[in-house]
């Protein structure tokens, strides 16, 4: 126990994650380029046509979306090229749902260092997120755009640990051999703040709702809200990444020990929850 504790300490300072690095790797996040901040602004004005048009002037965008929506899990019988048929499709939340799926891989790393991930795996993680979401939402008879964007930050906290530990990997390695923690546990313990912390810095930082950030701290399981429909949310949230993480492809890529799932915290909504997701 004594040995354990002192390989924790010496880990600790040698891996020297701090405020201030992660403060610096969230002012890198690239500003939207105009093309994608005016896609938004009509999107969040209901109008798909503007959306779609300002949206073909940014090619990889276009492209993202192309490659997104044609995946098997939504289901498409013929192949959709057209970003405006795209949009039509989808929808005005769907569409904005998308959309900052896009903005998530602003973010992500050329090559995966900590997890075995690459573009296509991460892609279809955010498909299968984005899906599970929608279904879960249309069960609860919920209609928000912004809530429904809520779970594109979620793959955000899989590239900032990706980011931030990739070059300490044996480190971190090693600390979570000494002691089996989460990596949300290791992040917490080092520098003060955790993964839905940091969630919610880039989601204020891309000028998302308040409410986005109170479901993603909800989601976390160990920080509920004091408001009703926030938590409730929250609890379906963590459920469903606990659902998905748990898939063979996820845990091939090494997420499935992303988090410490909270089931006690979601335990009064999992029999639904269960049901939910059995279903085609």
């Amino acid at each position: 126990m004594i040995v354990a504790k002192i390989m924790y300490i010496n880990i600790k300072y040698t891996i020297m994650i701090t405020k201030d690095t992660i403060d610096s790797f969230i002012d890198k996040i690239p500003p939207a380029p105009k093309a994608l901040k005016e896609t938004l602004m009509h999107l969040n004005a209901g109008d798909l046509v503007k959306a779609a048009n300002a949206a073909k002037e940014d090619k990889a965008l276009s492209s993202y979306l192309k490659i997104l929506v044609n995946k098997p899990i939504y289901g498409f019988k013929n192949e959709v090229t057209e970003v405006s048929q795209i949009f039509g499709i989808l929808g005005v939340s769907r569409s904005l749902q998308t959309v900052y799926n896009y903005m998530m891989t602003l973010l992500s790393p050329s090559k995966w260092v900590l997890f075995r991930l690459n573009r296509v795996v991460f892609y279809n993680l955010q498909a299968d997120l984005s899906m599970n979401w929608q279904k879960i939402l249309n069960h609860l008879e919920i209609d928000d755009s912004d809530i429904l964007s809520s779970i594109s930050l979620l793959p955000a906290s899989i590239i900032v640990s990706e980011a931030l530990f990739c070059e300490k990997k044996k480190d971190v390695d090693l600390l979570r051999s000494v002691n089996q923690i989460d990596l949300n546990t290791v992040l917490q313990r080092l520098c003060g703040v955790d993964l839905f912390d940091i969630c919610q810095q880039i989601a204020q930082k891309w000028e998302m709702p308040q409410s986005v950030s109170d479901i993603l701290q909800a989601a976390s399981g160990v920080k509920p809200s004091r408001d009703e429909t926030i938590d409730k949310l929250g609890k379906w949230m963590h459920l469903l990444l606990f659902y998905t993480l748990s898939q063979t492809k996820y845990i091939e890529a090494e997420l499935n020990d992303f988090i410490d799932f909270q089931l006690e915290y979601a335990n009064d909504i999992y029999e639904e929850f269960s049901k939910l997701m059995e279903i085609s």
